[in-house]
């Protein structure tokens, strides 16, 4: 088989055999400060988890977010929970592509995760 065709192959299969990496937070953080996050290969059947969750008491509010890999059955819900002596509003929402629960949308940012995921997959797949 020529080189060519092998790089036609490979590129057709890429979706099937690159793994998911997703932006995983240390800590959930406080608005507006953004997470300390590093790409982390989720296992196979998650989505990337973007998570917002809003606490209020009286003037004193607090926003936290989380990224990580999470089952499609924690995808899309809304709800409450009690923490910190607060009860927070949370809302998460996912998404299936490489790093994409990140923060910016600016095409610095799209290309060098696109290089970063590309390497990532590499290095994983040897």
């Amino acid at each position: 088989m020529s080189q060519f065709y092998r790089y036609i192959l490979f590129f057709c299969l890429l979706p099937s055999v690159v793994p998911l990496f997703c932006y995983t937070c240390v800590f959930p953080s406080i608005s507006p400060l953004d997470c300390l996050k590093f790409p982390t290969r989720c296992a196979p059947g998650q989505l990337c988890l973007s998570s917002k969750a809003v606490g209020q008491r009286g003037d004193f509010k607090v926003i936290l977010y989380e990224k990580s890999c999470v089952i499609p059955a924690l995808c899309g819900i809304t709800g409450e929970k009690y923490a910190l002596g607060l009860n927070f509003t949370f809302t998460n929402d996912c998404c299936d592509t490489l790093l994409c629960n990140g923060i910016s949308t600016s095409s610095a940012y799209i290309w060098s995760s696109t290089l970063l995921s590309l390497l990532l997959a590499l290095l994983y797949s040897q």
